[in-house]
């Protein structure tokens, strides 16, 4: 930024420079930890329970099917100012068949007749299965690269009312 000084005693003055250029204010620092805690706040969907026989019944010994069809998710947020995208995935899946035994996977399950994750019921009786989804994700500040956020976020998923039924084989003659 320059300066004109007024004459001193009688002496003409040249143009100085008092300071140097005021630089462009640096933006705020996005944190990996800042981003975790957005993912942590922005609702993520809890995982809606499928189970196969449908109707909420089930027999003893038999594979009954579960699913959930939870997907990828976008969400943005405004951290500091900044626009902050995040691209959110569900990386784990951890199914409560509610008779005391859980199991992890990495997919969501699968409608009959592909049988990714069932469970054989060894007594009859009600359960209340339930599905846990944790989320990982990616961030981008103001359009930048994309980032993977360190840490992840579970999401407990809703029980659903389950009947465990015995059935009795019978045999039919045909005349």
């Amino acid at each position: 930024m320059s300066h004109w000084f007024e004459p001193v005693n009688g002496e003409p003055t040249t143009p100085t420079t008092s300071c140097p250029e005021e630089a462009e204010p640096a933006q705020p620092q996005i944190t990996n930890a800042m981003v975790l805690n957005a993912l942590r706040r922005v609702g993520l969907p809890a995982a809606e329970l499928q189970v196969q026989p449908p109707n909420g019944r089930t027999l003893v010994n038999f594979a009954t099917n579960f699913y959930t069809e939870q997907g990828d998710l976008t969400r943005t947020v405004t951290l500091l100012g900044r626009q902050v995208e995040l691209r959110i995935h569900p990386t784990h899946y951890t199914w409560a068949f509610g008779d005391g035994t859980t199991t992890t996977t990495d997919q969501p399950g699968a409608p009959y007749p592909d049988l990714q994750v069932t469970h054989d019921y060894r007594t009859a009786g009600r359960v209340a299965p339930s599905v846990d989804t944790t989320y990982s994700a990616e961030f981008s500040v103001d359009g930048g690269p994309w980032q993977p956020v360190d840490g992840t976020v579970t999401i407990p998923g809703e029980t659903i009312a389950l009947r465990v039924l015995t059935a009795t084989p019978t045999l039919v003659g045909y005349r």
